[in-house]
């Protein structure tokens, strides 16, 4: 029973240079101009090889990414929020000519890709952060982010020769070809994808299980690739995740992945973003809570809802699943949220993040209302190891 799910633009992108041409590439790269990409570039490499940034093959040229910027559509109009590019310095850009190769490498020198470099443009940093974050403060990660990287960008196809080394997480670094086979096997049509760069709690739980309501399975997808510094370590959260799974949901109606890309805190633009790359994967609907992808008070808490009004009926090829804040109430005996409950907020069990953090650091397991206890001791047990 084959998935619904087409990927984005019809195909899924393929870029590692087949294993007989690899040797070859490589001694070819040892003659090249190399450039060392840092973590969020080489995990967006490693993401375009696995098409999960399909139908993009490379890192943006100044056509998608002023198009991207400026109306979030690539150049062809296909729907797409965020830029994908690659980011140098005068300096490292000068030596380089339009036309012809670059190695790409990582911190250590060692060769990850080859990038034909088809153009080099300047780029309006200001410009920039206004359109994709809504704002020029060096306060927002994504701004900061924006304006220490180079002024240059480097637009053009690549060839991967070898992927990021990982060790943690090996089972469940499953790429958008591995996702469709699992859901294929498991008979799954319909698919509902969760991101998350938090630990689940009663309140994520619940918009989960209202989702599998209505599909035949759940992806929960977290991000595992850089986040802020004061966001909870990947490997506790999955801790997280697994303790959950294996507690309070359908084995055969659940499949945990991770997704290596990093964060951009760029709120409603990266909630289209999620959605597109979870269409790669294999997703025909997509969950966007409240406040999606935000940092600190630079987005409205729906305004990752209200952009998706700003494409056209059926445009994104994926079906979004908007949900309010959710919370366990007192009067109503379970969870709820503003679109369901009646009833006064002071008989719904709230607690601030810095509640939360402060019940935690003490040992004390919040409110089974807010946090399953498994969940909790994950948690209080990771506090200890770092207090």
């Amino acid at each position: 029973m084959p998935n619904r799910s087409i990927p984005h633009g019809g195909l899924l992108v393929n870029r590692m240079a087949p294993k007989e041409q690899r040797p070859e590439l490589e001694r070819k790269a040892a003659g090249l101009p190399k450039i060392a990409i840092n973590a969020r570039e080489q995990s967006d490499l490693d993401l375009i090889a696995a098409g999960a940034y399909s139908p993009i093959e490379g890192f943006m040229g100044r056509k998608d990414y002023e198009s991207v910027r400026d109306t979030m559509h690539l150049a062809n109009g296909l729907p797409w929020s965020l830029p994908i590019i690659l980011a140098v310095d005068q300096e490292q850009a000068k030596p380089l000519h339009d036309g012809r190769d670059v190695a790409l490498t990582d911190e250590r020198g060692t060769v990850l890709a080859i990038l034909h470099l088809e153009e080099r443009y300047q780029r309006d940093k200001a410009h920039a952060a206004r359109a994709i974050y809504r704002t020029e403060d060096t306060k927002h990660p994504g701004v900061e982010y924006l304006f220490k990287r180079g002024d240059v960008l480097l637009g053009g196809t690549v060839d991967v020769l070898r992927r990021q080394e990982h060790k943690d997480f090996l089972e469940h670094r499953l790429d958008p070809a591995d996702t469709r086979k699992a859901f294929a096997d498991r008979g799954w049509k319909t698919v509902v994808g969760f991101q998350t760069r938090n630990p689940i709690h009663r309140a994520h739980e619940y918009i989960q299980k209202c989702a599998l309501e209505i599909v035949d399975g759940l992806f929960i997808h977290p991000l595992v690739g850089e986040t802020k510094s004061d966001d909870i370590p990947a490997d506790v959260r999955m801790k997280c995740y697994r303790v959950l799974l294996d507690h309070y949901y359908p084995k055969t109606r659940t499949l945990l992945g991770v997704l290596p890309a990093a964060m951009r805190y760029a709120g409603p633009r990266e909630a289209i973003f999620h959605a597109l790359v979870r269409k790669n994967y294999g997703c025909t609907h997509f969950i966007v809570g409240r406040d999606h992808a935000g940092v600190g008070n630079f987005y409205g808490s729906f305004d990752a809802h209200h952009i998706f009004a700003e494409f056209k009926d059926g445009e994104l090829g994926i079906t979004p699943l908007f949900f309010d804040h959710t919370f366990y109430c007192k009067q109503c005996v379970g969870m709820a949220s503003t679109k369901t409950c009646p009833h006064d907020p002071t008989h719904h069990v709230a607690l601030s993040g810095t509640k939360v953090r402060e019940m935690l650091s003490n040992g004390v397991i919040p409110p089974v209302e807010f946090s399953r206890p498994e969940v909790a001791k994950v948690l209080i047990e990771a506090m200890r190891k770092t207090s």
